[in-house]
């Protein structure tokens, strides 16, 4: 290349390459047997015949509009297709119809890259369960059945659908689902959650219906519509809060089972209330309901009746969670929870058995004190060796200690095959807990058992003298088959310091 430039003549001359973008032949159309080389000062330089460069494939580069991956065959033109062979118009150089890697370049040696196009949110499917279950979708409470049926607190078994769609960067995600149960008490559930910004936004939308008997109504069927709208700020990776706003409508419909049931009109109640939450998590999955860390939950949350008469529910709880490490895969797992609630409206815990126990009872000889005040009803649990309502009340404690070993994982020092064997565990456990009405757990409400036998012409009232707090203790076997994590529990539990008679438990659920 000449230039005009007059160069000093103590001047150090550096010879550049040109790079490969620059380097890169072309055909010249003019005359097929030479090349040419584009450059961006000047575009026609003639260098003589074409020369084969056995070094040139590897400065290419890639022709991002035609390659092949290696074994795959190249594409032929469909029958009947008529293939255009008109040469596109150009006053430069015009590549041929058929492309190569080199014709990646434009006319001046630049990489042609492909088109950038917007991203557009689309949904793909990433989680999608059919299965057996005994569980409820949503996570509201239920209301007051007059603590006489087991069956409401666990729905039993049922057959459970549900899908999730996120889209590409998960920031989006859409989940539906919906239980069928034999006795037609079903329920169903949407959410949708949004996570583009440090805010996630959640809204829950959810259905659920059951049976309600009660000496003094009769029977009835409740039908609870809820929505629950929810902001979540994060503190850092393993901390957050959470403030929630909910609506809630139950529609009571009274069975036509008699002449006084049967004109009974429909009976609504509104409620709105909210809830703030605060969640640390900061423990490590070892294996499947194995965990190394701690995890810690508080809640407080509101409910107001929407009627002329003030109806107010308040409730506070925590659940603390540690697992400890005790050697390898050994693990000591500890859970201290607690609840109460308040206001002229007030929730009921009923204390004792597992969570989705699969063939549920309850105690009825446990009395309900002043079941009048009672709107909703929860489970405390675990207190294994007692069947549910061993003791009830409004407020709780609960504390909960299982040594979790996986035998054959934490003995073969090799990976194994069957999904079973990996996640066999024994488990040693005691529970201790109580439940008891307003402050004090020891006042003759709680400590005296009142029941009432009504005859004619004698009436009856039996005081049974009991100790607020129970206990139980005993061993488990868990694993996983066919997809299902199963519970296996023997218990003994040790009521007023008698131990009671043991009880076989099994569930479906994992950890507590």
């Amino acid at each position: 290349m000449v230039s005009s430039l007059v160069q000093p003549e103590n001047a150090n001359v550096i010879k550049l390459n040109n790079t490969w973008f620059k380097a890169t032949p072309r055909t010249n159309l003019a005359d097929p047997d030479k090349i040419i080389i584009t450059n961006p000062i000047r575009k026609d330089i003639d260098f003589g015949p074409k020369k084969v460069d056995t070094t040139a494939k590897s400065n290419e580069g890639i022709d991002f509009e035609n390659y092949n991956l290696k074994g795959e065959k190249k594409k032929e033109p469909v029958a009947g297709t008529k293939v255009n062979d008109e040469k596109p118009k150009t006053d430069t150089i015009v590549a041929p119809v058929k492309k190569t890697v080199k014709d990646s370049h434009n006319a001046l040696g630049e990489l042609n890259f492909p088109i950038q196009q917007n991203y557009y949110t689309s949904f793909r499917t990433d989680q999608v369960v059919s299965q057996l279950d005994n569980s409820f979708l949503g996570t509201s409470y239920q209301r007051f059945a007059g603590g006489g049926s087991p069956v409401y607190l666990n729905p039993g078994l049922n057959i459970l659908f549900k899908i999730g769609l996120s889209d590409l960067f998960e920031d989006k995600r859409i989940v539906a689902g919906f239980r069928i149960s034999g006795t037609l008490d079903n329920e169903y559930m949407l959410s949708w959650e949004n996570r583009i910004k440090k805010v996630d936004r959640q809204l829950v939308l959810h259905r659920q219906s059951f049976l309600k008997v009660n000496g003094y109504s009769g029977i009835m069927k409740i039908q609870t519509h809820d929505a629950r709208y929810s902001w979540k700020i994060p503190f850092s990776e393993v901390s957050a809060t959470k403030l929630s706003i909910m609506y809630r409508n139950d529609r009571t419909v009274f069975a036509s089972v008699s002449d006084e049931s049967l004109p009974k009109p429909n009976v609504y109640d509104n409620y709105g209330g909210a809830k703030v939450e605060y969640v640390f998590d900061n423990t490590r999955k070892r294996g499947l309901n194995l965990y190394n860390g701690t995890r810690f939950k508080m809640w407080a949350e509101y409910w107001r009746l929407i009627k002329e008469e003030q109806h107010d529910l308040m409730t506070f709880g925590f659940d603390l969670r540690n697992y400890k490490k005790i050697h390898r895969d050994l693990i000591w797992a500890n859970r201290f929870a607690g609840a109460t609630s308040w206001g002229k409206d007030r929730l009921i815990y009923y204390l004792g058995g597992v969570d989705n126990w699969l063939n549920p009872q309850f105690d009825k000889s446990i009395n309900i004190v002043k079941p009048e005040q009672y709107q909703f009803q929860t489970l405390a649990t675990n207190v294994r060796g007692f069947k549910q309502n061993i003791r009830n009340g409004n407020n709780f404690l609960v504390w909960n200690s299982e040594i979790r070993w996986p035998i054959f994982k934490y003995l073969l020092n090799r990976p194994i095959r069957s999904d079973f064997i990996q996640n066999f565990q024994i488990i040693g456990f005691g529970d201790i807990g109580m439940a008891w009405y307003d402050k004090n757990p020891y006042s003759d409400e709680n400590v005296l058992n009142k029941n009432v036998y009504v005859g004619n012409p004698i009436s009856l009232t039996i005081y049974n003298q009991k100790e607020p707090i129970v206990g139980g203790y005993g061993f488990g076997l868990r694993s996983r088959l066919l997809g299902y994590f199963i519970r296996v529990d023997f218990a003994w539990g040790v009521d007023d310091r008698k131990v009671q008679k043991g009880m076989t438990y099994l569930s479906l659920t994992t950890d507590f």
